[in-house]
């Protein structure tokens, strides 16, 4: 697995060079979030505690709206040195709650969904460019935003019960909240892979590819927790070195598609979605393998237009730094919610989460039907009455 591994020291820069600052935004009281976020002072360290644990976590406004206050006052506080975020129950965090951004665009009420991911597109941008250490762990189910939200970090801590997707392209969507960049840097074409297929990984899985810095035993959190924040420091390189001495890593089993990343780059290295599928059905053909029949059943259930998008989304953010990425997937989420070229977000939605018929509609239906123009528009500026997304950069950092 050494072959996976090379890869992890690109997810382990810190950021903390970037030349990026923030405006200090004064820090409201936090009675209103009590049921939703729960906060542990210890020392120097400050612990956030995600509490919506009947829906896995799930985000919404107030709480990334209370999330952005906290961590910007925290940065800028000389008494804080340490941030760990981590989930209450069996999730991190299942990402935003889509079921609610559903009945607001049923309900007409189009710019509070705006502002819904407006306000985690600039928590994610804050948390990839924080200037203190920031520790997730990841102890259950991290999905979607929930990625968003640890992934830009400077650390993350897997376990034995972390189960990692970008779960969007199966309800009509496209991997957003950063996904572009970290997906698009993963090895081979492992983020093409994920995004197109929904497919979920492991702790090991996510240790071994570099989406998380450190790996350990579910069982031995607690200790972990404990000493980190007993022993809380700005200094990155001691809070990696502490990391290290409780890590302690095991290689994916050998049914991980970490050791089929050979055929995965054979077929997911193609330029079209089409040319994908087509080099599935050959090897499906040729070797019998259940996987390739499985991966190649996932994505003819996908929604054709959301396939289209997500592969050149993930294609644009291997060049692109992790802003340009955000402002990218906020341009292409506008287009998903506003359905002025499809339903597919809120037909997938519908089908998969609030009826649970598993039968969407989507339109297009087909490959055939999705036009290039149709693709093109996910990508295209904004209007002039649109504002845009906005990263507020005051200071030089150095």
């Amino acid at each position: 697995m050494q072959s996976f591994k090379i890869l992890s020291p690109f997810f382990n820069k810190h950021r903390r060079f970037a030349s990026f600052t923030r405006s200090l935004c004064s820090l409201n009281s936090s009675s209103h979030y009590d049921n939703l976020i729960l906060i542990e002072e210890k020392g120097s360290s400050r612990t956030v505690i995600l509490n919506r644990p009947h829906v896995l976590n799930a985000l919404t406004t107030p709480m990334g709206i209370f999330l952005h206050k906290l961590y910007k006052s925290w940065e800028r506080d000389p008494t804080v040195d340490l941030v760990v975020i981590k989930g209450n129950g069996r999730a991190f965090c299942s990402g935003g709650d889509v079921v609610q951004l559903y009945q607001l665009i049923n309900e007409g009420r189009v710019e509070e969904c705006k502002e819904c991911f407006r306000t985690f597109y600039s928590f994610m941008y804050l948390l990839g460019t924080y200037l203190k250490p920031h520790v997730a762990i990841l102890d259950g189910i991290t999905m979607g935003g929930g990625a968003g939200i640890s992934v830009h970090g400077s650390y993350r801590v897997a376990t034995d019960k972390t189960v990692f997707g970008v779960p969007e392209v199966l309800i009509g969507f496209h991997p957003d909240a950063g996904a572009s960049y970290y997906l698009s840097r993963l090895p081979g074409y492992l983020g093409e892979y994920l995004a197109l297929t929904g497919d979920t990984l492991t702790g090991e899985e996510m240790f071994a590819c570099g989406l998380a810095t450190h790996y350990s035993l579910s069982t031995k959190l607690p200790v972990i927790e404990t000493q980190l924040s007993t022993s809380a420091r700005k200094d990155f390189s001691v809070v990696e070195t502490f990391l290290a001495r409780y890590s302690h890593p095991r290689s994916p089993n050998s049914s991980s598609v970490l050791h089929r990343m050979e055929m995965l780059n054979k077929c997911f290295g193609h330029g079209t979605v089409e040319e994908i599928i087509a080099a599935l059905e050959v090897e499906a053909a040729r070797s019998k393998d259940k996987w390739f029949i499985s991966t190649m059943k996932k994505l003819r259930a996908a929604p054709p237009l959301s396939l289209k998008v997500s592969l050149r989304s993930i294609r644009e953010g291997r060049f692109q730094t992790l802003e340009q990425c955000l402002a990218r997937e906020y341009q292409m989420t506008l287009q998903a919610i506003t359905r002025q070229i499809s339903n597919d977000f809120s037909e997938g939605v519908r089908a998969r989460l609030v009826d649970k018929c598993f039968a969407p509609k989507w339109d297009p239906s087909c490959m055939e039907k999705v036009s290039e123009d149709m693709v093109d528009a996910y990508f295209s500026a904004l209007s002039a009455y649109e504002p845009e997304l906005e990263f507020v950069c005051e200071l030089p950092r150095s």
